[in-house]
């Protein structure tokens, strides 16, 4: 049996979530695929006159940032729900790709059951139903305590900490910390009703130019070294002219946030510090794990927690600092 779906049906379904989106939201994003357009071009013609690895690479990465935006631009049409499935699925491949790299026992099976199956759906749960005061708590709290135990129960006494330490800091990072993300849907702002996937918006934004602008710097005037055991192409000119090049976007961008522009200045700042140390973080996981990347999930990037180590970091500072000086 065939099941259809009127044309007519599909057609309002998409004009009125298309509507849902503020018209500020496709400002940006016709901003964004100016950008992308650009940067294709400038590709294209790279490969043409000095076609190399290097070249091949950056139009990998361009590639991907097509595919990553039309993602994100179809669950901010679509709406909460399909924006908070976006950010389960992200959360089990990232768990996936950390508890890969990082060795485990079978005694560990059950707590990894436990995260991907229920800490997963959970968390994103309560941010759909709004409940905040569980969503801060569950995993911090009730997770921390469980997961050990869960795995004492197995028997296996085998470098319990350290097995258990990994688990638990996996789960925070990219299950607690990533859920910040979307959880700024939670927020109630005076003033700011009905835009709140504005500020995701503007934090990834902000995370992900801060990212890109620190690599450019870097390349093009870096000469000091800010971490070279841990992260050789990251300077102190890239971190400086990157992150301020960044904030400046920021707060260029403030009209489509609840913020003034000197604020919108000074939390792209803390953004695009926040985002800094988590890449340099978990870069040294990596390199203490001898891996270059997370995964290849993504062409020219990597794997999915080497696109989300700022954010993890940068999330929850910016939905705290948010909630407590806005709503």
């Amino acid at each position: 049996m065939k099941l259809t779906v009127p044309t007519e049906q599909l057609d309002s379904f998409l004009q009125a979530a298309i509507a849902r989106a503020p018209m500020k939201f496709w400002w940006v994003i016709g901003g964004v695929i100016a950008l992308l357009l650009l940067a294709s071009a400038i590709g294209w013609l790279l490969g043409r006159r000095k076609p190399g690895a290097v070249i091949d690479n950056l139009n990998a990465r361009i590639r991907a940032w097509w595919v990553m935006v039309a993602v994100l631009v179809a669950c901010f049409v679509l709406g909460k729900v399909a924006t908070l499935v976006l950010y389960g699925l992200l959360s089990f491949f990232a768990l996936r790709e950390f508890v890969t790299l990082t060795p485990t026992r079978r005694g560990d099976h059950f707590s990894l059951c436990l995260c991907f199956y229920v800490a997963i759906p959970l968390q994103y749960w309560l941010i759909g139903t709004d409940w905040y005061g569980l969503f801060v708590m569950c995993i911090p709290v009730y997770g921390f305590l469980l997961l050990p135990a869960v795995s004492a129960l197995s028997g296996d006494t085998e470098q319990f900490l350290e097995r258990n330490t990994k688990i638990q800091w996996a789960l925070m990072l990219t299950v607690y910390c990533l859920s910040h993300a979307p959880a700024l849907m939670l927020l109630r702002i005076p003033g700011y009703e009905g835009q709140n996937l504005m500020l995701l918006f503007y934090l990834l934004l902000v995370v992900q130019l801060s990212d890109v602008l620190q690599y450019v710097f870097g390349k093009l005037f870096g000469k000091h070294l800010l971490a070279p055991q841990v992260s050789p192409s990251k300077t102190v000119e890239g971190l400086v002219g990157g992150g301020l090049a960044a904030a400046g976007i920021g707060a260029a961008l403030w009209w489509i946030t609840p913020f003034t522009p000197l604020q919108s200045a000074l939390l792209s700042l803390l953004i695009v510090l926040c985002g800094f140390l988590g890449g340099l973080a978990l870069s040294a996981v990596k390199r203490s794990l001898g891996a270059k990347d997370w995964g290849e999930m993504i062409e020219g990037h990597g794997g999915i927690l080497d696109r989300l180590d700022s954010v993890v970091f940068a999330a929850p500072v910016f939905f705290h600092v948010v909630r407590y000086g806005f709503q």
